[in-house]
């Protein structure tokens, strides 16, 4: 019994939780005024090692994913197991939740409700292209965003402070951007299931030019919100730890241009993990610098 949970549990896949790490970082990073830090803590641990696992477990339930999926190159074949995990790790983010707020318990309720409704078989919000990437891009970006703060004791006139929802809109941004680039390897997969994403409504080329428009248009928000701010640091900052991030996507589209078969899980992985290093980095900095 114990061997068949250890099988299940490559399924949740938690170092990839690891890339979703910078709407947490600049979730607080955009806070002006106090914030707890235990809470934070909690809220990281509730978000990263728990109610991203579960997502990412109940996911591959209802995919039964053959080739690489976000983590893993070869995930290993889905058992009756994995849903037990997933209840698990739901509740275990709950409970979590409830011991920081319960406001933040009931957001992280309505996460883990909408992320299921995602991949669960009798709605499949994947099937929908568009329906499907405003979800994600919401809920994973300025739903997060200000979650996180919820869940850091925010009061309620940082919350809505303009500039801080401007932000908020700007982690949607850098979603719409990067999503459909997670999808690009999976097109014969997705099609095999019903499953019309983004990506594939898009094409290989089309994913590409769309994820630049995106965060460009993140990029330009971003700084938008930093000069009403006045805040020329974080700007500069963001600026310097991304240049990576736009040499390896300007390469890998460049890549892609001359060989669609230059998009695939190991450039997409390569991807996801310099962007998500870079932009964690930049937060951080800018946490650290205040």
């Amino acid at each position: 019994m114990l061997t068949a949970y250890k099988k299940a549990l490559p399924l949740l896949r938690i170092p990839f939780s690891i890339y979703l790490m910078p709407v947490f970082w600049f979730g607080l990073s955009a806070l002006r005024g106090p914030w707890s830090g235990w809470r934070a803590a909690g809220v990281f641990v509730v978000l990263h090692l728990l109610a991203y696992p579960a997502s990412n477990g109940y996911n591959s339930y209802y995919d039964k994913d053959e080739g690489s999926i976000g983590g893993l190159k070869a995930p290993p074949k889905v058992t009756p197991e994995l849903l037990h995990l997933v209840w698990a790790f739901d509740a275990l983010a709950v409970a979590g939740a409830a011991l920081i707020s319960l406001p933040f318990a009931g957001l992280v309720v309505v996460y883990l409700l909408v992320s299921k409704a995602y991949s669960y078989e009798g709605i499949r919000l994947k099937k929908y292209p568009l329906l499907s990437t405003l979800v994600v891009v919401v809920f994973q970006g300025a739903f997060t965003f200000l979650m996180t703060q919820i869940g850091a004791g925010a009061t309620e006139n940082q919350l809505l402070e303009k500039t801080n929802l401007l932000l908020a809109l700007v982690s949607t941004l850098f979603l719409c951007g990067s999503y459909p680039l997670t999808q690009v390897y999976q097109h014969e997969e997705d099609a095999r299931r019903g499953d019309r994403t983004l990506s594939l409504r898009l094409g290989i080329r089309g994913t590409f030019v769309f994820a630049a428009a995106g965060l460009l248009a993140g990029a330009a928000t971003l700084g938008l919100a930093y000069s009403i701010r006045e805040e020329i640091r974080p700007l500069l900052i963001f600026l310097v730890a991304t240049g990576p991030v736009v040499v390896l996507f300007g390469r890998w589209a460049w890549l892609v241009w001359h060989d669609e078969k230059a998009a695939n899980f190991e450039h997409t992985m390569r991807m996801n993990q310099v962007s998500s290093l870079c932009l964690s980095a930049a937060f951080i900095a800018m946490l650290l610098w205040r």
